[in-house]
């Protein structure tokens, strides 16, 4: 292969990685308001919102776990949720909740699950030699 066409094929390959990123929602940034990220019929990202007047992200991530729980007693069967709070990306899964600044970046692992399925703070769970939750440390 010529040099010219090493650079053809990596200005190619940059411009489709470009394109990509272009693709990608954006989380809205609407102060203390919390959403839920869905899908319309045309595939491309809605927001919708969830609450209000949030003080904290943290906050919006457990207005979302409410949701998802509530959605599962009605027989749904989707068990990750994503949402967003002031431009950041909210992640809600059976490990937990991570927060991130885009749907494909890096992601802050946040909140983890007790051993009964509530949230806590990573750092409050106690935990059996094996590693598994047992109890929220007292404070």
């Amino acid at each position: 292969m010529s040099r010219a066409s090493i650079s053809l094929l990596a200005a190619i390959a940059a411009a489709a990685g470009l394109a990509a990123c272009a693709n990608t929602a954006e989380a809205p940034g609407g102060a203390g308001v919390c959403y839920h990220m869905g899908q319309d019929a045309e595939g491309a990202a809605r927001f919708n919102v969830v609450a209000r007047d949030q003080p904290q992200i943290e906050f919006c991530a457990a207005r979302l776990e409410e949701m998802r729980l509530h959605f599962l007693r009605i027989g749904g069967n989707k068990t990750e949720m994503i949402g967003a709070y002031q431009g950041q990306f909210i992640f809600i899964d059976r490990a937990g909740v991570k927060f991130g600044k885009s749907l494909n970046g890096p992601r802050f692992f946040a909140l983890a699950r007790t051993g009964d399925g509530r949230l806590a703070i990573p750092g409050a769970i106690q935990r059996e030699i094996d590693g598994r939750p047992v109890a929220v440390a007292p404070n």
